[in-house]
């Protein structure tokens, strides 16, 4: 089985959470500071809010593959249509270890394809080698790591890196 991914920005985290639990009839499989995720199965999707990003709205949409065969056939529809790909491989974002990459719809919205290994403790982990805080780029969709990243990909200076 495969589920639709849809990833929200929201600008208030506890009222979202809030409003998507009655909207769902059931509480968040998991919750941290700056993110919720609900993995609903009427109909199947992993539905994840969080208040990284430029600012509210549509962060990105995805696919999430139950297992590596059914992402491999993913990935191989895909490039038999010819669409451009950003391979990630296995690399840590949005509090899980996964396979991953990317595609860019005409609009620039961004798609992933993913297969969930594991979870983990932090939003992400790949480290930045001179301040040692995590990677904007491990979780950024590759619209966003063009040359014109939106904010929520740009270390400030008196802040740690956020992902999108």
């Amino acid at each position: 089985m495969k589920r639709f991914h849809v990833h929200l920005r929201v600008d208030d985290l506890a009222r979202n959470i809030g409003f998507y639990s009655r909207l769902f009839a059931r509480e968040p499989a998991r919750v941290e500071s700056d993110y919720a995720k609900w993995m609903l199965d009427d109909p199947p999707v992993n539905f994840a809010i969080s208040t990284r990003g430029a600012g509210p709205g549509v962060d990105h949409f995805g696919i999430q593959a139950e297992n590596a065969q059914d992402l491999s056939a993913l990935k191989s529809r895909a490039q038999a249509a010819s669409l451009a790909l950003q391979d990630q491989g296995a690399t840590s974002c949005c509090y899980a270890r996964s396979e991953k990459y990317w595609i860019t719809d005409p609009q620039g919205l961004a798609w992933e394809h993913f297969h969930t290994l594991g979870d983990i403790p932090v939003y992400g982990k790949s480290q930045d080698t001179h301040a040692g805080r995590p990677s904007a780029a491990a979780c950024c969709p590759p619209s966003a790591q063009a040359s014109t990243r939106p904010a929520c990909c740009v270390p400030k200076a008196d802040t740690s890196p956020r992902c999108c």
